[in-house]
């Protein structure tokens, strides 16, 4: 598209630079596309001296338009590539009349790690149309017709292409050649593509940007408080397999109050006509927030889904949403939306008892003074007050009122016991918590990180769920 919109718009070509690791050479490529005919112009092909090292892919494209109108959109449409490739780097310039008016933007890469390479896959029966059909007859290279069923297409066995041979028709015969086929037998073929049952794609001709990617992309440019992501299993949608990723932040730079929807079609963003998309639909109309925690309203919410497919299932002619009528979509959109609320809403119920926690040990150590200098008074009156001839109190309490009355107990030693106390009290319901959450209090793996030297002295730091051995 890039390539598309250089050339529409100024022109000129792209230069391509690309280089593989120990390699002391790059490559370098200068080329254009014929719109009409659809095929590349290579204009420069050569290899250029490497002495950094450097390793990697880079595309530098020259586009003209309209600066003042679509700044937003196009650093926002930047900004999004960013989150969905966080293992690319993007810098942008504008470059203006003015010096003072030019624009640089660099949005820096966050990681190495790229998303599965798709695997080469034949068409599924039930997705492929009589033109399409019409074309695989032209270009195959099998003779005959049960060849032709078991090798051009996916999940046809070879005996399930008698089967299908047989349901055609007596027309239809397995060894009969394939090129021969009439227009009427093709018609027939196509029919009986769209009647029979055939198992489902698999998702491995896809190339989602996966959670990790995903997660390191929404932290990078938004710094929320809180995110979530999923990963939805692959799913089908007339014989095309499609997969749903999906994303949500609580919190962060540059989010209004509300929902903000952000959608992707195999990892490119989608800017306009966002009303009638059925993810923009799905958060607003199909989720109810308040019963995972989240306030619609207030809070500051981001949804990410990115919608991964063979054929992404565009309305209109600008190929800018996805509509709202097909089920399969909508239903796996919800659930993923729906699966990383139920992982936020486990966060937010530890961070609202932890912030409860915090609460109670501040109001029990505000009253801790007041608390520790009324019992002192009322121990100093009973120790005035009672005769040591005749004791009224058990061992225990007689014991305590004689360190009251030599001073040994005082009100500073009741602030510091009270004080402990609430300590105490607060690490054993953290680590009350923390059991319930399936946390136990004995480590689940020893870990160490090493010092790079030799050395072997260590400190050992307790925490009521884990130990930090620092090594010297």
């Amino acid at each position: 598209m890039a390539l598309i919109w250089s050339k529409m718009s100024t022109g000129l070509p792209i230069d391509i630079y690309s280089g593989m690791k120990g390699q002391n050479y790059l490559s370098f490529c200068r080329l254009d596309i014929d719109i009409h005919k659809n095929i590349p112009h290579v204009h420069v092909h050569e290899k250029r001296d490497n002495n950094d090292k450097w390793n990697g892919a880079e595309i530098q494209v020259t586009i003209e338009g309209n600066w003042t109108t679509y700044r937003s959109k196009i650093i926002q449409y930047m900004r999004q590539m960013a989150v969905i490739t966080p293992y690319a780097q993007f810098l942008f310039r504008y470059v203006s009349a003015t010096v003072d008016k030019n624009v640089t933007i660099r949005f820096a890469r966050r990681t190495d790690v790229m998303p599965p390479v798709p695997i080469e896959t034949n068409y599924h029966p039930s997705a492929v149309d009589l033109l399409l059909i019409k074309r695989l007859i032209a270009e195959t290279s099998k003779q005959n017709l049960i060849q032709f069923l078991q090798h051009e297409f996916v999940n046809i066995s070879k005996s399930h292409a008698d089967r299908l041979i047989g349901e055609m028709g007596p027309d239809f015969t397995p060894k009969m050649a394939v090129k021969s086929l009439s227009s009427q037998q093709i018609v027939r073929i196509h029919q009986l593509f769209r009647q029979a049952k055939f198992d489902d794609p698999s998702g491995d001709c896809l190339s989602p940007a996966g959670e990790y990617n995903l997660r390191l992309g929404i932290i990078k440019e938004l710094h929320p408080d809180m995110v979530a992501t999923y990963e939805g299993s692959p799913h089908v949608f007339e014989g095309h397999p499609f997969i749903v990723e999906a994303g949500i932040s609580l919190g962060g730079k540059d989010v209004k109050q509300g929902i903000n929807v952000f959608r992707f079609a195999n990892r490119i963003p989608l800017l306009f006509e966002q009303g009638a998309d059925v993810i923009t639909r799905t958060a607003m109309k199909r989720i109810n927030w308040n019963s995972y925690k989240i306030n619609q309203t207030q809070d500051k919410i981001g949804v990410f889904v990115s919608i991964v497919s063979t054929k992404i299932p565009f309305k209109g002619t600008g190929k800018e949403y996805i509509g709202d009528d097909i089920t399969e979509i909508a239903t796996s959109v919800k659930a993923a939306i729906q699966q990383c609320c139920v992982q936020l809403k486990s966060k937010i119920v530890r961070k609202q008892q932890a912030r409860e926690r915090q609460e109670r040990k501040r109001n029990l150590t505000k009253y801790i003074p007041d608390a520790s200098r009324a019992i002192y008074e009322v121990l100093k009156d009973i120790v005035q007050l009672r005769s040591p001839k005749k004791p009224r109190y058990g061992d225990v309490y007689e014991e305590i009122l004689d360190r009251v009355s030599s001073r040994e107990i005082t009100e500073t030693t009741l602030r510091e016991k009270l004080a402990q106390h609430v300590e105490q009290v607060d690490i054993e319901m953290a680590l009350e918590y923390a059991t319930q959450s399936g946390i136990t209090q004995e480590a689940r793996e020893t870990t160490y990180i090493r010092a790079l030297e030799g050395v072997q002295n260590f400190y050992d730091f307790h925490s009521p769920v884990c130990v930090i051995r620092l090594f010297q």
